[in-house]
């Protein structure tokens, strides 16, 4: 049969290291997982006792293509309460899921051909939807100077119609300040790019508060979603705000892409909403996970790590121990027993000198983890 050069995407390899790991525990061994970026947590026992008592109540059906009204505004209240910005809930889309908000935002601002800047390293799948909708993902990279992320001057130069940033940053948990974002918004209104911001990890934070796009301009795509800190990853719903003018354009893409989001989930997010205890207490343990990271890490071996300042990764240069991170990724999990990203997912050029870890899973997991890694590392260089 057949085949469409649109599904000629490279693979997601951290699905593939997950799919190891599984091979490997389904033989018996006892692997930590420090690869998939996945809440060790769920969705809160509330919300879920109170999704409970909706479903008990009737079948749930479709919804209108933009979401429920009732959790349109309740997020729209969210950019209140946590940005003080005063966000009108017909901007506001529920989507399936983040990547289903990206697939909405690219095919409402992007024709075929058009060229969209990445901040390299970054989420492998940016790259793969651009693709597969005909549109050109140009990676521009990075420097730790710059905190890994794109600055203003590479709008122009790499002759850009849009640029998609991340804060806080998958792989590196790094983020963006006001004054770059303002500087990032404004090259792009020079330059009539548009301007996505993905932050899906606000609210997982340490010591500063990430921006949204949407306190320095309003001519902006803005992607959030329930997975990380409201830990709602297998419910696949998320949300984009728009402008005003896009809100349209968006509902009949949305329409006849996915007719509406999943209404269970809906409601499940709305009432997650609402449980700021049980949030806290998972933002409790990523902090200490990162402290547990940032301190033993180094002591393993990986002292040459981007600066987390949210989301739960670290992403550790390795280049003076290899140029082959999928090999080396493959090495610690056959020897050690621990799952680990090779930075090819985030980077085709520099990422074999990278090694991402997620601490998002337990403490106990994150200490053994640890352990494990120092053995390695030593077994290692003594051999």
């Amino acid at each position: 049969m057949r085949n469409s050069r649109r599904g000629e995407v490279d693979p997601f390899i951290v699905m593939d290291v997950m799919e190891r790991a599984r091979q490997a525990e389904a033989a018996g061994r006892h692997v930590i997982h420090m690869e998939v970026g996945q809440p060790g947590t769920g969705a809160p026992r509330a919300a879920l006792d109170r999704l409970a008592a909706d479903m008990a109540a009737g079948p749930l059906g479709y919804t209108v293509a933009l979401g429920l009204p009732e959790l349109r505004a309740r997020i729209a209240q969210h950019y209140g309460d946590w940005y003080d910005v005063d966000l009108d809930p017909a901007r506001v889309v529920v989507t399936a899921g983040a990547s289903g908000a990206f697939l909405l935002a690219f095919s409402a601002l992007f024709d075929t051909g058009d060229r969209v800047g990445l901040g390299a390293p970054c989420y492998p799948s940016y790259r793969q939807i651009l693709r597969a909708l005909d549109l050109v993902p140009v990676d521009m990279p990075t420097t730790l100077a710059n905190r890994m992320q794109p600055v203003a001057a590479d709008v122009a130069t790499h002759d850009l119609q849009g640029l998609l940033v991340a804060s806080p940053a998958n792989p590196t948990g790094t983020m963006l300040g006001k004054a770059e974002l303002t500087d990032l918004a404004g090259a792009c209104a020079d330059r009539d790019a548009a301007l996505i911001s993905d932050e899906i990890y606000h609210g997982i934070d340490y010591e500063h508060r990430p921006v949204t796009a949407l306190e320095v301009t309003d001519e902006t795509y803005v992607i959030n979603s329930f997975s990380k800190y409201f830990s709602m990853t297998g419910w696949r719903v998320g949300w984009m705000v728009v402008p005003e003018d896009h809100v349209r354009r968006i509902e009949r893409l949305a329409q006849n892409m996915f007719i509406c989001p999943t209404h269970a989930s809906q409601r499940l997010a709305l009432h997650a909403m609402d449980c700021p205890e049980d949030l806290n207490a998972n933002l409790a343990v990523y902090r200490e996970n990162r402290r547990l990271m940032l301190e033993g890490l180094p002591r393993a071996g990986f002292n040459r790590i981007a600066p987390p300042d949210g989301a739960f990764y670290v992403y550790a240069d390795v280049s003076e121990m290899t140029d082959d991170a999928l090999g080396f990724a493959a090495e610690i999990l056959d020897s050690a027993g621990v799952a680990v990203t090779p930075g090819l997912d985030f980077d085709p050029v520099e990422g074999r000198h990278w090694l991402r870890f997620s601490y998002a899973r337990a403490t106990e997991d994150i200490r053994e983890g640890l352990a494990r890694l120092t053995r390695f590392m030593a077994e290692r260089g003594a051999g």
